[in-house]
């Protein structure tokens, strides 16, 4: 695979679409930190920050405080994309808006395309006629036809995926790199962390049935390479200054099963590890339907992001140390 090297600087315009999503207010945040690191005496703002919502009710969660330090747009996609960018004129893309949940992409497969192969794609060819950079979010759930080998699996492995929501993630990113080779894939894994107070990601939305007096269902056989969410931003956003054409791994280096991660997230506030397992409930795939089929073990190597970028990939025990 060819080296990454970093872009000369030049005066950008960065628009992050899904900016109020679990992951996309993260990037927001990183996002406008990069700016004002990158702001001078003489112009105390970096690049503009354009973050796009699909509604008015979801935009800036509270750590993208203060509200006006990025510019939020409220628009849908596919229907407002092609107006969303005449305003913008981004001169760099962070592409994070997707229809994620895998049940949703089963009930309604061509909703699932529209807003995952052809926006993607019409993004792409967008910023090959603009000469605009372009970091395009998927998903370890390319994979899933065959168990990760050891190590998990890396940018070379040949993706298969079992459900919509990754064949239509895939074919966005073939979509994506037909239109512009030079555009950044960055496939991530299960995420957790802080979604100010949504119950949302792999720990808050634990925690949130644990409050309400439930006993979460979670896989005991389903393995992933779990990654914080503030720290997959931070490589988004640094990837934007990385000359990096073609698929990037964003993953932890820990493969844990969704069991195992639920117990860490219930350790890291308090409890004790008995304490902890007593409030979850071991599950296995075959003995829930959960609206979509769910591959065994999608574990992801990022070994070849973690030693080029400065983010740090954090394992599980230390990405939840930041979360609390």
């Amino acid at each position: 695979m060819p080296c990454w090297s970093t872009l000369p600087g030049v005066e950008r315009t960065t628009l992050i679409t899904g900016g109020s999503g679990f992951l996309g207010a993260h990037v927001v945040a990183a996002a406008v930190a990069r700016s004002q690191v990158e702001g001078t005496l003489a112009e105390p703002q970096g690049p503009l920050v354009v973050a796009q919502s699909r509604s008015s009710a979801l935009l800036a969660p509270r750590f993208c405080s203060p509200r006006d330090a990025a510019q939020w747009i409220e628009a849908d996609l596919p229907g407002d994309l092609e107006a969303l960018l005449d305003r913008v004129q981004p001169t760099e893309i962070i592409h994070c808006a997707a229809l994620s949940r895998a049940a949703d992409c089963e009930a309604d497969p061509a909703r699932a395309r529209a807003v995952n192969v052809d926006v993607p794609g019409q993004l792409a060819g967008w910023a090959a006629t603009h000469g605009a950079r372009l970091v395009h979010v998927s998903t370890d759930l390319v994979f899933g036809a065959s168990d990760a080998p050891e190590g998990g699996f890396s940018e070379a492995a040949v993706p298969a995926p079992v459900s919509e929501y990754g064949r239509t993630k895939l074919e966005g990113e073939r979509a994506v790199l037909a239109a512009l080779p030079a555009a950044t894939v960055a496939r991530l894994p299960l995420l957790y962390g802080d979604s100010a107070g949504r119950g949302l990601g792999a720990s808050d939305s634990v925690l949130e049935q644990v409050e309400r007096g439930e006993r979460p269902r979670l896989f005991v056989d389903e393995w992933r390479t779990p990654l914080e969410v503030s720290s997959a931003a931070a490589a988004l956003v640094e990837l934007l200054d990385f000359d990096a054409p073609g698929v990037a791994h964003l993953a932890g280096p820990d493969r844990v099963s969704r069991h195992g991660l639920g117990v860490a997230v219930l350790e890291s506030m308090g409890l004790s590890r008995d304490e902890a397992e007593a409030e979850l409930l071991p599950t296995h795939q075959a003995d829930l339907d959960a609206g979509a089929p769910r591959p065994r073990d999608v574990s992801l190597d990022a070994t070849r992001a973690a030693a080029a970028l400065s983010a740090e990939l954090p394992g599980v025990a230390a990405g939840l140390a930041r979360v609390h």
